[in-house]
């Protein structure tokens, strides 16, 4: 959320209403997208309604939206890892509490998911900053793997807008089908994946997931009706959406 720029259009309702709908909101720090204004009002808005919140940092890339693979080196990866950080954090250090989790953005998520160099720098700097944060990475990725060596607590994300690879990766976006547009497709997605831990590639064969916390791109086309079912269905079903 907050993934305000000159070069996108947003919409800080849209961020809005959604919230009655999760339990927590990753918000952009501003190297690829956010800005002061919108960090402070979403963070506002989110604790009012008891909504947790994490930090969403990225590679600098406002043109690509963070999308694009970079060559960033590890210690600059830490760095700029910290500083978002402590771009949005203080806006919570002003309103009495601090950051939950950390879910890093578009590329460096994907790329820390599969290389295990830049998940140690991602995670170290989670560490270093504050070891009490929760990780948030792909289910299965190096950046899950490496933040249980060093002892951090991990949610496995999975996703209800996004297809699978065989080796449990997202879809490329530059891929016909990475993303998913129909709600019952959706729906039935995220079930699968909470209550048999599994999900269907783009090939026809089933790989295992695990499913802590289930990610909704809230600049998606229909993300707020995704949300809306996906809420109310699991609820029906005995599956509670909370913090933690």
């Amino acid at each position: 959320m907050g993934e305000s720029t000159s070069l996108w259009p947003y919409h800080i309702d849209n961020d809005i209403a959604l919230l009655p709908f999760i339990s927590s909101v990753n918000i952009a720090c501003g190297f690829h997208a956010g800005d002061a204004h919108t960090m402070h009002e979403l963070v506002d808005t989110a604790l009012t309604a008891g909504i947790a919140i994490g930090a969403h940092p990225a590679f600098a890339d406002l043109v690509n939206f963070g999308r694009s693979n970079m060559n960033v080196s590890p210690v600059k990866i830490y760095d700029l890892v910290i500083y978002q950080l402590g771009a949005l954090d203080a806006f919570l250090k002003i309103n009495g509490t601090k950051l939950q989790h950390v879910k890093p953005h578009g590329a460096l998520y994907n790329m820390a998911a599969k290389d295990p160099v830049l998940a140690s720098a991602v995670c170290k700097a989670v560490s270093d900053y504050d070891a009490g944060l929760i990780l948030y990475g792909l289910s299965g990725s190096e950046l899950i793997n490496v933040a249980n060596t060093l002892q951090l607590k991990t949610y496995s994300e999975v996703f209800a807008d996004r297809t699978y690879q065989e080796d449990g990766s997202l879809t490329p976006r530059t891929q016909a089908g990475a993303m998913i547009d129909d709600e019952e497709q959706s729906l039935q997605q995220v079930l699968q994946m909470a209550l048999h831990g599994t999900v269907h590639c783009t090939t026809g064969k089933t790989i295992l997931v695990k499913a802590d916390t289930i990610c909704i791109h809230s600049d998606g086309a229909k993300a707020l009706a995704f949300a809306r079912r996906i809420h109310q269905t699991l609820n029906k079903k005995g599956i509670e959406i909370r913090t933690v």
